[in-house]
């Protein structure tokens, strides 16, 4: 893509950026010969987003087909051997008289009209298919005291009739996110092909932050999927992987320890052994580390695939024909995807981009995968499965945009203990030393994360068509460094990573196509605490914007829904206060004197609203100019294409009010 000189792109209108169609999965057929996508639309009434499914040419010589048009949406395509097409919609069934609540998986053949496959009350919430038999598992809810489906949509009934949403909580974590959890738990349910009995193959628990972990084994005779288990205290809740019997649902082992969480599990080629991530829980002293490993279908010693290997391994895919694994991992600003050999080697075989939703063809000569990054968003492309740093070949799909408004680079500077930190600069159309532009500085979440692919929720190109130049640093904690750049930052949120952000400002500010008086920080999550942060270190901001922030790390991690893990970082608040004392930025709230916006959503249990709040009235209290942008039906992240649009009128017009001098300009709708 190219930048307009002068012109005009999707990213001057928020209207039209919006309605960008946005690609999100593939799934690929047995015999190679289709491929399909999720594409999420902008809905006619233009208040959410759609799933649709379309089929892409893996040949990439035909334009995109779009196979579904309800108006509920499709998603989480998969296909089994026969060359069905299965996908979870709520769309209803014109053959049933009696409606139902939640998603219900259906079956698309290759000629004729989709059917509902499986039900159950409440929906499903996720699904996969065996690769030869064909046996589908599936992943939905159980009241306590339901047996199975029938008591369990009983029990729903009986609540709804009572008006009763109460829940009662014994042990374990209470939210996820943006959720209550409970008062159902997740099961397993396996069935042998779309005809067979129903089988459920165990509990995966409350706790999981994406349920619908699961895979069968390709005969359909084993399924393992990841289960919650909640520790004797908080502190040692874990997430295990469970690998069970998929005809009776016997338990055949469970891959779990107090000093791992593992997840993510995939069979093997030939469904001999399970391959999984484990990272290694964090303490006090020491941060987390990621691997895969392998374990035999019936249980024994994990074996580590990736010794040595420094970056952390995810979305982990099994050859179909041979003991090869695919995988992708963040690598200073890429996330390339990875070939590890049985004999241990490890191939990089792209050479710029973030990969996800790989899939690898019959033969294991040919890899299927959305790419994007910074100047892209997620494409779908196809790739040789045995060469190295290779650019793969673009499928036309739809969602692409035909220009940018500015151009991408790389910046680079020394930190304080003399580390290479990096990060990229989106620069605007047209600056140059004669015209210098204003920057934002924005700080990514996590803060195990990293700047390396497209974003639709704090994307750059908005705020480059506005005129600024926006850098995105990687510091301490990023997950691109490697082991050893994130046990840099490990207990010093608001130390190291810090004077990281710092750094690569000031590298970037010492361009000459950056105006160094113009400029302003923003961050959300973890990147809303470094904006609280640097507001009680230094003015040299003209304006902060905080979203989801965390202002009080004492209050925080006794209200957000994963405290047992903060305080691993964090220690217990009582006996070991010294990080809380000195890393919480409302301690040194008297210090600030830049204008800030917060924004927080209510519904936001990561990091809860108290916090922006708390932030809001201390800004107040000491008289700082400030503006709270407050969404009530919001969580963590701003996810309704109306509350998407004054999210980024709000944020840039108090940009231009601050940093540029404008009038300040209230959105339209608030």
């Amino acid at each position: 893509m190219s930048a307009i000189p002068g012109g005009t792109t999707a990213f001057h209108d928020l209207h039209t950026f919006l309605a960008q169609p946005r690609v999100n999965s593939l799934a690929l057929s047995a015999d190679c010969g289709r491929l399909v996508a999720t594409v999420q639309r902008l809905s006619e009434d233009r208040t959410r987003f759609v799933p649709e499914l379309w089929e892409i040419d893996p040949a990439g010589e035909r334009e995109a087909l779009r196979l579904t048009r309800s108006g509920k949406g499709e998603s989480g395509p998969a296909f089994g051997p026969d060359g069905v097409l299965y996908f979870l919609s709520e769309r209803e069934d014109d053959s049933e008289e009696v409606k139902h609540e939640g998603a219900a998986l259906w079956a698309l053949p290759g000629r004729g009209e989709a059917a509902v496959v499986a039900r159950h009350p409440g929906g499903i919430t996720a699904f996969t298919v065996a690769r030869d038999s064909g046996a589908l598992a599936h992943t939905a809810g159980l009241l306590p005291g339901a047996a199975d489906a029938d008591a369990h949509g009983k029990l729903r009934t009986a609540r709804g009739d009572a008006k009763v949403t109460a829940i009662l909580y014994e042990a374990g974590p209470t939210r996820a996110w943006d959720r209550d959890l409970g008062p159902e738990t997740q099961h397993t349910f396996v069935r042998a092909g779309a005809e067979g009995a129903v089988v459920d193959a165990g509990e995966q628990g409350v706790g999981l932050e994406h349920p619908g972990d699961v895979a069968l084994s390709p005969d359909g005779t084993r399924v393992a999927y990841t289960r919650f288990v909640t520790g004797p205290v908080p502190a040692e809740n874990r997430t295990a992987v469970v690998v069970a019997d998929a005809a009776t649902g016997e338990e055949v082992f469970v891959m779990g320890d107090a000093e791992h969480v593992y997840e993510a599990p995939v069979f093997t080629h030939d469904g001999s052994a399970v391959v999984c991530s484990r990272m290694t829980w964090p303490t006090y002293e020491e941060s987390m580390d990621m691997t895969l490993v392998r374990v035999g279908v019936d249980g024994g010693e994990a074996v580590d695939l990736l010794p040595g290997f420094d970056n952390w391994p995810v979305g982990a895919v099994c050859s179909p024909v041979d003991d090869a694994l695919f995988f992708a991992a963040d690598v200073e600003g890429h996330a390339p995807v990875f070939r590890r050999d049985a004999d241990g080697t490890v191939t990089r075989l792209t050479a710029s981009g973030a990969y996800g939703s790989l899939c690898v063809a019959p033969d294991a000569r040919t890899l299927y995968a959305l790419r994007n990054a910074i100047d892209s968003p997620p494409r779908p492309v196809r790739f040789e499965a045995g060469i190295a740093d290779q650019t793969p070949v673009g499928l036309p799909a739809p969602g692409a945009f035909d220009a940018l408004p500015g151009s991408l680079t790389e910046v680079q500077a020394d930190a304080v203990d003399g580390y290479r930190l990096r990060g990229w600069l989106v620069l605007p159309e047209g600056a140059s030393a004669d015209n210098p532009a204003p920057l934002l500085v924005a700080v990514h979440g996590g803060p195990q994360g990293s700047w390396n692919g497209w974003t639709w929720r704090w994307n750059p190109w908005p705020f480059a068509a506005r005129g600024y130049a926006v850098l995105l640093p990687d510091p301490a904690l990023s997950t691109g460094y490697g082991q050893q750049g994130h046990r840099r930052g490990w207990g010093q949120w608001g130390g190291v990573p810090y004077t990281d952000v710092m750094a690569l400002t000031d590298a970037t500010e010492a361009r000459d196509d950056i105006d160094a008086a113009r400029t302003a920080l923003g961050g959300g999550s973890y990147g809303g605490y470094m904006a609280n942060r640097v507001a009680t270190r230094t003015d040299r901001f003209k304006a902060i914007v905080s979203h989801a922030g965390l202002w009080d790390l004492r209050s925080f991690q006794g209200d957000t829904d994963a405290p047992w893990y903060f305080q691993c970082i964090f220690g217990d608040p009582v006996t070991r206060p010294e990080r809380y004392e000195a890393h919480s930025p409302y301690l040194d709230a008297a210090k600030i004197r830049t204008p800030m916006l917060v924004i927080h959503g209510a519904k936001d249990f990561r990091v809860p609203v108290g916090q922006g709040a708390a932030l809001f009235q201390d800004l107040q209290r000491f008289e700082v100019p400030a503006k709270y942008l407050y969404f009530p039906d919001e969580n963590h992240w701003i996810l309704s294409p109306g509350h998407i649009q004054v999210w980024y009128e709000a944020f840039l017009n108090f940009l231009d009010h601050h940093v540029l001098g404008a009038e300040w300009k209230r959105p339209g709708l608030l």
